[in-house]
This record gives C-alpha cells, sequence and structure tokens, in this order.
C-alpha cells in the first residue's frame, strides 16, 4: 500500500493474531529494551586494545587492572555517548515529523545540525575552548536559528515535501559552506573538526554526556507529557484548536525541545546524520494493530531506542567491517548517513504530492520579451562576462594593469609578468568555462522535473561525479586528464543512473526525482568524506578545497572535456528546445503534441550528466549555479528555452567568473573556494525564490 508522506509511512494490515499485538506496548518497550541492551553488550567488546569480552567479564571477580582502565576511559564513554545521541535524535526526528506532519522532517533535512556544527566551528576557529554547557547554548542557538528559517519557508513543511527537502538542502548547503569557509581560513585551530563533522563518538571523558545526559532525559520527559496533546495536533491545526489546543504555543515549544535535544547531540559527537529520519520510520514500521504504540506517549521513547539502535549499530559495523583503528578516524555518522538515504529513497518511493507548490505561475509562464530586448540583455550580459574575464586577468595576490595583459597577449611582456598570466589565463577560462556547462545543465534539468528549484546537485549528480572524482585523486593521485574526466562521469552516470531507475514507477515523477536525488545527494557526499578520512584524515586543506569547488592549479588541458561537453551537449539543447519548453508545461500537454516524452527527458538529462561530470572534473564541486543562472535569465527573458538557454549560459559564466576572482582576491594570498562563494551568494537569492513561492501559496 502506497501513502503520501505527508501521511507517514505504510503501515500493516491489523491482525489480531499477531504476537506483536499480544505483547502489547510493554512489550515492545521490554524487546526494543533487550535489543539495545545486546547491542551495547557487543559494542563495549569492539576496541583497539586487546581488551576483549572475557575480559570485560571478569571484572566483577576482580579482573585486570588494564581491562578496568580500557572500559572507563574508552569504552564506557563511547558506548554512553552512542545512547545519548541515538536518544536525542531519535526522540527530536519524532518530534519534528509530528510537528511539521512530514515523515521526511529530522535535524538534518532541517538543516538543525548543520546550523549547530557552524556554531560549534566557529567557536572552535577562534580559539574558544568552553564548557560544555556553553558548547551546547551555541550550537542550540545555531540549530534553532537553522531549523526557524526552513520551517518558515515551508510553511511548517506542510505545504509539500518537496518545498520542505528543497529548503533544508538550500540552507544545510548554505551552512556547510560557512563553516567549510572557517575551516579553510582557520586550519590550524580546526584540525580535526573535518571528521567529526560527520559524527565521532569518540570521547576523552564522560563530562560531555554527564552533563548533557540529564538535558535529554528531561527534554523526553517533556516530550511524553506533551504527547496527548501532540496526537490531537495531528489532527490538523483547526481540529486541535477547537478541542483547546494553542497550536502556535505548542509548536514552538515543541520545536525547541527538538532543536535542544539535536544541539546536545552535536554538542556530544558532532551531527552524526540522518538518525532522527530513520529511527521514527524504523517505529511506524511496527504494527498499527498494536494498541497505543503509534501515539506519540509511545511513540517518542521508542524512537529514542530505535536511534540508540541505529547509531551502536553502524559503529559496530563500522568496526566490524574495516577494523578497530577505524572507529578512531572514521565517523559513524557516514554509515548512519548512507543508511538514511537508502530510507529517504525508500519513503520517496511511496510518495505522492499535492503538487501545489511545485511551480509559481510567474516562474512558469516567465516574462514575455521583445526580440530587441531580448538582444539588449544578451548584449549586457556578453559585456559583463567580458568584464568579469578581464577582471580575472587583472585580479589575484597581485593586482595587474590592462596593459599588462595587452603587452602579455603581443608576447612582449618581462618573464615575471608572463609567468603570472600564464598561470591565471586556465583558471578564468576554467571557470567561464564551468559556469557555463553548470548552468546549461541546470536549465535542463529544471525543464525535465518542472522546478525551477531543481539542479543537478539536487538530483546527487554533482556529488556522484564528485566521488568519481576523489576516488582516482586517492587512488591515483598523479592521474591524467582524460581519466580525471572520465573517473568523474562514471560517478555522475552511475549517480544519475540511479536515481533515474528509482524515480521511475510507470512514469517519472519530478517530486520524485528530487527527493531521491536529495538521498543520493547526500549518501554520496558521506562515500566521499569516508574516502577522504580513510586515505588521507589530516588533510583537511585538500578534502575542503575539492568538495568547495576551486580553479587553483588549473592548466590548459583541462579545459578541453568541458569544451567538448558544450560543443556537444548545447546544439541538442538547442535542437530540443521546443519540446523542452512543453515538456515544463505538465505531463499531458507534450503527450497530446505528439513529443516523445522519455527519450527527451533521457536525452536532457544525460547531457545534463555530461556536462556537470566534465565541470567538475576541471573546477570541483560548485554549487547553486545551476539553480540561480536558468532562473535569472527565465525572469529576465521568458521560459522559452531558445532565448532562456543563452542568457542562462552567459549568467552562470559570469556568476564562477566573478565568484573565483572574488576568491583570489578577497584575502589574498589566502584563496577561498569558488564553490564556497557560488554557495553564499546563491542561497539568499534561493531563499526569495522559497518565500516567494510561500507568500503565492498562502495567497491562493
Amino acid at each position: 500500500m502506497s501513502t503520501d508522506v505527508l501521511g507517514g509511512v505504510p503501515g500493516t494490515k491489523e491482525d489480531a493474531a499477531t504476537p506483536l499485538r499480544r505483547l502489547g506496548v510493554a512489550g515492545v518497550f521490554l524487546l526494543a529494551l533487550a535489543a539495545v541492551v545486546l547491542v551495547a553488550a557487543v559494542h563495549v567488546t569492539q576496541g583497539t586494545s586487546s581488551v576483549g569480552a572475557l575480559d570485560l567479564l571478569a571484572l566483577p571477580f576482580g579482573g585486570s587492572d588494564e581491562a578496568a582502565r580500557v572500559l572507563l576511559a574508552s569504552r564506557l564513554p563511547r558506548l554512553l555517548a552512542g545512547v545519548c545521541v541515538g536518544v536525542a535524535l531519535g526522540v527530536a526526528g519524532a518530534l519534528l515529523q509530528a510537528i511539521a506532519r512530514n515523515a521526511m522532517a529530522s535535524p538534518d533535512t532541517l538543516a538543525v545540525s548543520s546550523g549547530a556544527y557552524l556554531a560549534v566551528a566557529a567557536a572552535a576557529a577562534f580559539g574558544l575552548s568552553l564548557p560544555v554547557p556553553v558548547s551546547g547554548g551555541l550550537a542550540l542557538i545555531g540549530g534553532l536559528a537553522a531549523a526557524t528559517l526552513v520551517l518558515a519557508l515551508s510553511a511548517g513543511g506542510r505545504t509539500g515535501t518537496t518545498r520542505l527537502i528543497l529548503a533544508g538542502s538550500a540552507t544545510a548547503l548554505a551552512l556547510s559552506s560557512l563553516t567549510n569557509l572557517v575551516m579553510i581560513l582557520f586550519e590550524q585551530e580546526t584540525t580535526g573538526l573535518f571528521a567529526w563533522g560527520s559524527g565521532s563518538l569518540v570521547q576523552s571523558d564522560l563530562d560531555a554526556v554527564t552533563q548533557l545526559g540529564p538535558v535529554i532525559a528531561v527534554a523526553l520527559g517533556a516530550a511524553v507529557l506533551a504527547g496527548p496533546r501532540l496526537d490531537i495536533l495531528g489532527l490538523g491545526d483547526d481540529t486541535a484548536t477547537v478541542l483547546g489546543v494553542n497550536v502556535r504555543r505548542l509548536r514552538l515549544w515543541l520545536t525547541l525541545l527538538a532543536v535542544l535535544l539535536s544541539a546536545a547531540a552535536v554538542t556530544i559527537a558532532g551531527p552524526i546524520g540522518f538518525v532522527g529520519l530513520c529511527a521514527p520510520v524504523i517505529v511506524r514500521l511496527l504494527p498499527r494493530s498494536i494498541p497505543g504504540l503509534h501515539r506519540s506517549r509511545a511513540l517518542l521513547p521508542l524512537s529514542g531506542l530505535a536511534g540508540v539502535l541505529v547509531v551502536l549499530g553502524s559503529d559496530i559495523v563500522l568496526r566490524a567491517v574495516l577494523g578497530a583503528q577505524a572507529g578512531v578516524e572514521v565517523p559513524p555518522g557516514v554509515v548512519t548517513t548512507v543508511l538514511g538515504a537508502a530510507v529517504m529513497v525508500w519513503l520517496a518511493r511511496r510518495y505522492r504530492d499535492a503538487g501545489a507548490t511545485r511551480r509559481p505561475p510567474s516562474v512558469r509562464t516567465g516574462a514575455t520579451r521583445s526580440r530587441a530586448a531580448f538582444l539588449a540583455v544578451v548584449a549586457v550580459c556578453a559585456v559583463l562576462l567580458v568584464s568579469a574575464v578581464v577582471m580575472g586577468m587583472l585580479g589575484g595576490d597581485r593586482w595587474l594593469l590592462t596593459g599588462d595583459v595587452v603587452n602579455w597577449l603581443q608576447g612582449r611582456s618581462g618573464r615575471a609578468l608572463t609567468f603570472v598570466l600564464d598561470q591565471r589565463w586556465p583558471r578564468v577560462f576554467a571557470a567561464v568555462l564551468a559556469g557555463t556547462a553548470l548552468a546549461v545543465a541546470g536549465a535542463a534539468v529544471q525543464a525535465v522535473c518542472r522546478n525551477p528549484l531543481a539542479e543537478p546537485g539536487v538530483l546527487g549528480v554533482t556529488a556522484g561525479a564528485g566521488v568519481g572524482a576523489i576516488t582516482l585523486l586517492t587512488l591515483v593521485p598523479l592521474a591524467g586528464l582524460w581519466t580525471m574526466s572520465a573517473a568523474a562521469g562514471a560517478g555522475a552516470l552511475a549517480a544519475f543512473a540511479l536515481v533515474y531507475g528509482l524515480a521511475w514507477r510507470g512514469g517519472l515523477s519530478s517530486d520524485r526525482l528530487v527527493l531521491i536525488g536529495v538521498g543520493m545527494q547526500a549518501a554520496c557526499t558521506a562515500v566521499t568524506v569516508l574516502i577522504i578520512v580513510l586515505s588521507d584524515p589530516w588533510n583537511t586543506a585538500k578534502a575542503l578545497t575539492w568538495l568547495s569547488g576551486s580553479t587553483y592549479g588549473r592548466v590548459p588541458a583541462q579545459l578541453i572535456p568541458v569544451t567538448l561537453a558544450l560543443l556537444v551537449v548545447v546544439p541538442l539543447l538547442v535542437w530540443l528546445r521546443r519540446d523542452l519548453d512543453l515538456l515544463s508545461l505538465d505531463e499531458d500537454t507534450p503527450r497530446i503534441l505528439g513529443v516523445p516524452l522519455e527519450p527527451v527527458r533521457l536525452g536532457a538529462l544525460a547531457g545534463a550528466v555530461l556536462l556537470t561530470s566534465t565541470a567538475v572534473s576541471v573546477i570541483g564541486v560548485v554549487g547553486f549555479v545551476g539553480l540561480v543562472a536558468p532562473h535569472a535569465a527565465r525572469a529576465l527573458v521568458g521560459a522559452r528555452h531558445r532565448r532562456m538557454l543563452p542568457v542562462a549560459a552567459l549568467l552562470g559564466a559570469v556568476l564562477v567568473s566573478l565568484a573565483d576572482t572574488l576568491g583570489r582576491t578577497v584575502i589574498a594570498p589566502a584563496q577561498v573556494p569558488a564553490g564556497l562563494v557560488t554557495a553564499l551568494i546563491g542561497t539568499p537569492y534561493f531563499v526569495y525564490l522559497l518565500w516567494r513561492a510561500r507568500a503565492h501559496s498562502d495567497a491562493t
């Protein structure tokens, strides 16, 4: 049975004879506690020392001092950290899903963890060694600010899962970009935070657990006490108001509780991903025939126990597969993120959305412009691009004059100047070509998805290309140009094939495509972190520079793949321009007019994959260009692709070129990766789009 995500996950048919029904809620709790005890017993036997299960069993009978020391100094703090984090995130996820009435809401999809992580990283960057309560307070403020923004943009998550996930993903990307920028600028002060940013259970003592454990317990108790009112809230705001519930106040307090729990988890172990999504889903899969099991007073603590099983189970699997040392180097959040991405894909495949927020009419139709106005816009964009290229050639750690560039072009410059410009021009044109490719790819993806808030990154294509490229960089550091392009292309193609195949269910739902793509993006990012941490855990600069997009060290030969991709794909999309126009409208119009839907979709998306993978191979992972450039072009010259495509290409080139120049000059001789600059520029625009979409839906 398939249901809307807004209503939860599918239950099972009622069966009075099921063993779980005979057990009742108390029996289910006992089984869950027994499972937690069993998993904890296995967890405490793992570690880098030679102390095993028999040594630990002998402790009550006067075992060795070494076993006692290992247990108290390392394994018990790690175990208790996993328990606290699992309970906190499981309950927080259940609360957020109930508040938003959306099974895809969680501390990760609402960017709570990202906001808390940024606050902690900023404190570390300024060399502040804060006590646990103060650090937790900072994390609470950061997480609360992020959650407030996401819930405001998505109208509390009740107007559509797609908007909620897009708002959360964009906010998380912006906050992650800020965090990465902080870690790049303060590399020494934030050493080790990159791996911690995916969640780490490594604890040096019991301070964090003993100070924040009681906070988690109190928050859980408060949430359970509010359970009956939370159940009434699930009936709808109007019904809850009639029944005497102050909806606004209840939602505010429950959101504060959820963010408090998430902030406590981040303070203890960093942002362990998607536990808050998985744990409530696991509980909701239990038979609905058990009386009272799915009421909040049972659901919330059971979600906490399920969260403990997810966290500890992931840590056990990680150390069992990769070895005991991996428990120190590899964050278990990598495993939970991959698991959560799988759960998200599973939910998305059962998803049906009302579609009210898919595309605001003002974006759907676009502006109508005369031919003269279109040519004027193209001319202005071309002038801007030329100016951006000139500025890119002049700017850097050493500013040049236009006369210097003219002399260099004529071969009359000195040796020092020639060296500088020979190094600079491949960077400038790498930014221009990559920006063009990402913008055109974004236009194709938006047409296929019929969603102006989609982009190649949202579909997991960019992250997939990043996995392919970073894998090759790790295994073969001196790999050649074409090998790098092939690896990035293979990663992008594999991610695209998975997303497209999983989204296909008797047809292609654009909302389902986006949601599955976001899950794929999370999984690929987790795999990338795993590769980097396993291969070179302390080289944070290498990891962040690649994952943030950079033109540093580009050579002319690296421009060839993306140039060839543009020469192949742009004519293809121009040829398909009429079909893309029709495809952007709805599902039925192109069918009636004889457009072969699947070949056009597949061709457009394959072109987007090719452009994205070659752009990633030349500049790394850069976000938001495929979102901002096509949307701005649509606003300037209308939605017809014969006009929108060239303007989007020019705007994308201008955006990345300016971002690269700013990154090279603002804090020279240090550099900010271009991808961070585009994310910081693109996020406010994305927020504006979501807010406009909400305003329109509220008005209608």
